[in-house]
């Protein structure tokens, strides 16, 4: 998973080269102390390119709650780019290890991956020529693949050969982040 963070983002650099760059923090996850940072680079007049990150690194009475999930997102603004309403569309990915919540009271987690394709919509406040803040909600479709393990033993205890897995639709990003625009 990290060769894979970093080949995205070296892929990304090029795009951060030139025209107005944002970096954001979600002020939201912040609070629950789930650091989640992002990059906004200006295409054209309406259109923008995003990369951001979020990462859990804690354990919750002896279960792990640790993941981190990354979005490349092309992005198009109805006014112009990086202000108001916006539309996204991403891919993305996640490598986890956490209790699903229909495990809380069990012995049982999982530990694999899962791949994101979506939307996001959301709409940019101008603060001032510097700040803004950006209201989102992102979600779509998840493919995981996981195995189920004992907390005690760390030992399997499904039956599946090599992965469960699941797919959902649902919200899987959201927040308030915290604009600062470098150029």
């Amino acid at each position: 998973m990290r060769k894979i963070i970093t080949l995205a983002i070296l892929m990304s650099l090029p795009l951060f080269s030139s025209g107005q760059v944002s970096i954001k923090g979600n002020m939201l996850t912040a609070l629950v102390a789930v650091p989640n940072f992002g990059v906004e680079t200006h295409l054209g007049t309406h259109t923008t390119f995003q990369f951001d990150a979020a990462a859990s690194f804690w354990t919750k009475d002896g279960a792990p709650i640790k993941f981190i999930m990354v979005f490349p997102e092309f992005r198009y603004y109805t006014r112009e780019s990086g202000s108001g309403f916006f539309v996204g569309a991403h891919i993305g990915g996640a490598k986890y290890k956490l209790q699903k919540p229909q495990y809380f009271d069990t012995d049982y987690y999982q530990d694999g991956y899962s791949v994101f394709y979506g939307m996001t919509l959301g709409y940019q406040f101008e603060l001032n020529d510097r700040f803004n803040l950006e209201l989102f909600l992102g979600g779509g479709n998840q493919q995981g693949y996981y195995k189920g393990l004992s907390l005690e033993t760390g030992e399997r205890v499904e039956s599946a050969e090599k992965f469960n897995k699941s797919g959902e639709w649902l919200p899987y990003r959201g927040g308030l982040m915290l604009v600062y625009k470098l150029k």
